[in-house]
């Protein structure tokens, strides 16, 4: 596939076939070594109709379901745009929130292992079910699936601060439960407040470095201040809606003329009945998220509490799988925008009016998570962030799961961690090697690739001080 450079951290793949709009790659030459099989996928998204702009891709890409894993799309709903799962993925509104601790990394120091402990043992993990928070039955994961984080803490998992410094307020307001189908719910009532398994964490870290500190101290965090990353997202309801949604839409698409050149990619428009079903069951999806990492954070609270002494406070919290109805420019006109981000951040730039107040002036949080073991990134929206406002999400995948496991074993993997001084605390051996960090892309390259090409700029660098591993 041809790609020119446009400019440093800017490629461009012109239209050619069915591609209504150019492909724009963000990333540096060595990240893009790792991207050929990749770009394929931002080209076939680019097919998509009402699609404006371009279709875009983060510098983490990798090749996922339909969409590329980094990839960014807007529709325009007045033109006929669609919606499509495939540009949310299985994991909806999977994303990533951030504590800070009113202690530093040497006062915590004496009771570390004594707080790891306690989180190994208070946090569930895995595939199956399991959560921090027994639901009463159907009806009160309806709460759960309206009320997302809001709910939580109406229950007493939290206070009224956390709403304030969670995206949308804590929940997303147009969902529509009744678009949730009996598997996902029979999949999600056990499981709210649970970690999952894969790529997700619960980490203790510690500010290592600052490199903005009017916005870090916004904020509200400091050079060696400890923090708490959670990384996780809406379990089986979540894959279980995206596959349901797929097979409606898959279905549908010929009713709306519309042909895609890979059937992963099924979508309709998003004002037809399967679009509205579609996104009202991904709103559920994503406050059933938000309400699973505010339990864990509550269960994150308890234990920092009783070892340590230590309170917890939310700095952000924000999805980076799903497709929000946004209105941007476009051709110097305000449109109405069906904005998909998968494997991709939004990124508001300061004075942004969805922003909160104490936040509006520095620009919105965004939450970048390493790979176990390395740093993870605490970053700030800009003025005139391109892709409608988005931009990396992580490190992104070098090696399937597969692959990583074969490289070390899990023994050998959590010999070399504490060897480092990162505590460990894994629910399989076999889990924790298919996450050895030289199974990803090296995030600091990522986040300065993003830095670079404008979408966003550092405010602080987190380093691991222990994980708690699905």
């Amino acid at each position: 596939m041809d790609i020119v450079e446009e400019r440093p951290y800017r490629y461009r793949v012109e239209p050619r076939g069915a591609m209504r709009v150019p492909g724009i790659v963000f990333a540096s030459r060595g990240l893009l070594r790792d991207a050929e099989q990749s770009l394929r996928q931002v080209a076939d998204v680019a097919t998509l109709p009402g699609i404006v702009g371009a279709s875009y891709a983060m510098p983490d890409i990798h090749w996922g379901y339909g969409f590329p894993i980094g990839g960014v799309a807007a529709t325009d709903i007045a033109g006929g745009g669609v919606v499509s799962p495939g540009g949310v993925g299985f994991d909806i509104s999977c994303g990533v929130r951030l504590l800070a601790a009113d202690c530093d990394r040497d006062a915590l120091r004496p009771a570390l292992g004594a707080v790891m402990d306690g989180l190994g043992r208070a946090v569930p993990r895995g595939a199956g079910p399991g959560g921090v928070w027994r639901l009463d039955g159907p009806r009160q994961l309806e709460h759960v699936l309206r009320g997302g984080s809001r709910y939580a803490v109406e229950q007493g998992h939290g206070d009224e601060r956390d709403l304030l410094r969670c995206e949308d307020g804590g929940a997303v307001a147009d969902a529509d439960v009744d678009q949730v189908g009996p598997r996902a719910r029979e999949r999600g009532l056990g499981q709210v407040g649970s970690l999952g398994s894969a790529n997700h964490f619960l980490e203790v870290q510690t500010v290592t470095e600052v490199y903005d500190p009017a916005a870090a101290e916004a904020f509200g965090i400091a050079a060696g201040q400890v923090c708490v990353m959670i990384h996780c997202g809406s379990r089986g309801l979540g894959h279980q809606i995206c596959s349901d949604h797929v097979r409606a839409m898959d279905r549908a698409m010929a009713r709306y003329g519309i042909d895609v050149p890979d059937r992963q990619l099924a979508c309709t428009p998003v004002d037809s009945p399967e679009g509205r079903a579609y996104v009202g069951a991904m709103a559920a999806a994503a406050n059933y998220a938000r309400a699973n990492r505010q339990l864990l954070s509550h269960a994150a609270r308890r234990v920092f509490r009783r070892e340590a002494g230590v309170r917890l406070d939310l700095v952000y919290d924000v999805s980076h799988n799903l497709a929000k109805i946004e209105t941007h420019r476009v051709d110097g006109e305000p449109r109405r925008l069906c904005v998909h981000r998968k494997g991709a951040t939004r990124a508001f730039p300061p004075g942004h009016p969805e922003l909160p107040e104490d936040l509006r002036d520095m620009g919105q949080p965004v939450l970048i998570p390493g790979t176990m073991g390395t740093a993870s990134y605490v970053l700030a929206g800009v003025p005139g962030g391109d892709a409608f406002h988005s931009t990396c999400h992580g490190a992104g995948r070098v090696m399937s799961r597969h692959q990583a496991a074969r490289t070390v074993t899990g023994k050998e993997l959590r010999a070399r961690l504490e060897g480092a001084g990162i505590a460990v605390r894994p629910l399989s051996m076999r889990g924790l090697a298919e996450e050895v960090p030289e199974a990803y892309k090296d995030v600091t390259e990522v986040v300065a690739a993003s830095e670079g090409a404008g979408l966003c700029r550092r405010v602080a660098r987190l380093e691991p001080l222990g994980v708690v591993k699905g």
